[in-house]
């Protein structure tokens, strides 16, 4: 390359990371007879598989409130304008888990057209374009099963990490850390190791993919392992850890380590330089936290989810009988400032249209349009449609009477009147869970709908409120509602009562529940197997499991039946009240 043409592409970088709003900070000063080394460090996170700045479900470009763009092919851009600046050979790009889960792009390589030999999973080809040096494993890395997440890994470039992912004779099921070494012209080489760290919550969430395959110990107990090893050999220690960085769980009591413990890792563990944060879908800029025995800073970091953000961490290294890190910092840059790499977008073009076509194909026709815009706050047809399905599949298997439970998973999802397409039911559910049905007694019932409605704050009044004001920060995925099959279930959430005293007049057929009354109840294996912490369901006796998935059963009844009529299946059958008077709602402000 030419030295104008050389000018000109770092000129082009630097507009492009000045778009993004990088900061460029002072380097190191001189120090002794050799000149300070900056090691760059890229991190990206829950990706679940998003390459293009596309909306699958809505069939346009992505946006959200706050304009943000997605994808790899935007991330592609960032990372090469970084290393264009900083130098490929100082700049390392790292991943810290769930990768291959998300959009209909990552389901139609798992259980359409499944990767083999010769089909390579499209984030496989994008990240290995790319060039990432290495990736922690996501606990949704194993929804589909172990034999597809090692045919993946062998599709791939580049280490999978995870260091608390043991086979059943407790040896590492996959490489626990990984050593880059960096060689400086004119000085001695720089070694970086890098941890990965999964989520102890896959041993619940995937109990039917592991189980008796795989076991997963704590992310601060592995960590103490294997962080004093990694710290012999390496001269900079980085931890990508898909563990949020704040203590806290979904998971109770159901194994001994927290789901997210990021900053209390490096708290307690000596030697970690910087851990690389995902699986709690935050935005954490630049963080420190004081390692309690060293008294030394420990940087974290984590990028918006989907490839909104790229990390940049950057450690100011000089050589004093050893390289010694001076300074560390990081920032985060927007993706939807940069182009999406014509690279990327030649590569995965192909796969993604295949994909677009796949999801707008038509099953069937809807009588009137169903939305799930406020399926938190009232009984809508979107959410009695789930429920219906999932009930009536769970009728062949049972004498019981039949309920079904499931979650506002996505606000944005609504079925038109008139044609229907796959989309717009997998927009439904967009979480790849399976049916499953338990017997639940009315007393556990009870219970169980008690824990679903922490999901409101407390109120004095029946308002009116917004429905921003009734929230008390659970996940949507983590507040279900009831209905029956057969006959309603019906039931008012009593948001001025205190938790635990707030399901009311819950009555089966207009009749009462009883205690000891039995139900055949429709879940997902999520919650069956222990997702967000919900009484009864995970010890509750199973009645049916035939490994369906909850979205492919939905499709496949449109295609049946051809039309979804919701006269059939829509009934108010639960309400929100304050001390009994129907919650006001507004949309307004």
């Amino acid at each position: 390359m030419s030295e104008t043409s050389r000018r000109t592409v770092l000129a082009g970088a630097a507009g492009v990371l000045a778009a993004a709003g990088f900061q460029q900070t002072a380097r190191a000063e001189e120090n002794g007879v050799r000149r300070p080394f900056t090691l760059t460090v890229l991190g990206t996170t829950d990706l679940h598989g998003n390459v293009f700045n596309w909306d699958y479900y809505a069939n346009r470009e992505f946006d959200d409130s706050g304009h943000n763009d997605i994808g790899l092919a935007k991330v592609s851009t960032l990372v090469n304008a970084l290393r264009e600046q900083r130098g490929r050979h100082r700049t390392l790009l790292v991943d810290a888990g769930d990768t291959i889960q998300g959009t209909p792009l990552a389901y139609y390589f798992a259980k359409v057209e499944p990767i083999n030999r010769s089909r390579i999973h499209p984030m496989a080809r994008a990240m290995n374009a790319i060039g990432y040096t290495a990736a922690a494993l996501g606990n949704h890395e194993f929804n589909y099963g172990i034999p597809l997440l090692r045919a993946w890994e062998r599709q791939l470039d580049f280490p999978l990490l995870a260091a608390n992912a043991l086979d059943p004779r407790g040896k590492p099921a996959f490489r626990p850390y990984v050593i880059k070494t960096i060689w400086r012209t004119g000085g001695p080489p720089l070694r970086v190791g890098i941890i990965g760290l999964t989520n102890p919550g896959i041993a619940i969430w995937d109990k039917a993919n592991v189980t008796g395959q795989m076991t997963f110990p704590g992310v601060l107990e592995q960590a103490r392992i294997w962080v004093p090893e990694v710290r012999r050999r390496a001269d900079v220690v980085v931890v990508a850890a898909h563990s949020g960085a704040d203590l806290s769980s979904s998971l109770g009591d159901q194994v001994p380590f927290p789901e997210n413990c990021s900053a209390l890792v490096a708290e307690e563990v000596p030697g970690i330089d910087a851990i690389l944060v995902g699986h709690a879908h935050a935005e954490i800029a630049q963080r420190f936290v004081t390692n309690k025995q060293t008294g030394k800073q420990v940087l974290l970091t984590e990028p918006l989810f989907w490839g909104k953000r790229l990390s940049v961490m950057e450690f100011d290294l000089a050589y004093e009988r050893g390289w010694q890190i001076k300074a560390k910092r990081s920032q985060v840059l927007n993706s939807n400032t940069a182009p999406e790499d014509p690279r990327i977008v030649r590569l995965l073009r192909p796969s993604h249209d295949k994909v677009v076509g796949y999801v707008n194909a038509k099953v069937g026709t809807c009588k009137a349009a169903m939305s799930a815009a406020t399926a938190r706050y009232e009984d809508t047809a979107a959410l009695d449609f789930i429920n219906h399905v999932q009930a009536q599949e769970i009728k062949k298997a049972t004498q019981l009477p039949v309920l079904s439970l499931c979650a506002p998973f996505n606000r944005a999802a609504a079925i038109p009147a008139g044609e229907v397409t796959i989309r717009d039911v997998a927009g439904l559910y967009i979480f790849d869970n399976y049916l499953l049905g338990v017997k639940l007694t009315g007393a556990q019932l009870k219970d169980f709908l008690e824990r679903s409605a922490t999901y409101f704050k407390q109120v004095d009044g029946p308002g009116p409120y917004t429905p921003d004001q009734l929230g008390n920060g659970v996940p949507d995925y983590n507040y279900d509602v009831a209905a029956g099959l057969d006959k309603p279930l019906t039931y008012d959430i009593d948001i001025a009562k205190p938790q635990g005293q707030r399901i009311a007049n819950l009555s089966y057929g207009g009749v009462p529940v009883t205690a000891e009354q039995e139900f055949a109840v429709a879940v997902n294996n999520y919650r069956q197997s222990g997702g967000g912490n919900f009484p009864h369901v995970a010890k509750a006796p199973v009645l049916h499991n035939a490994q369906q998935e909850i979205r492919q059963l939905l499709i496949d009844w449109v295609k049946e039946k051809g039309e979804i009529d919701p006269a059939l299946f829509h009934t108010k059958d639960w309400r929100l009240v304050a001390n009994g008077v129907p919650v006001q709602i507004t949309t307004n402000g």
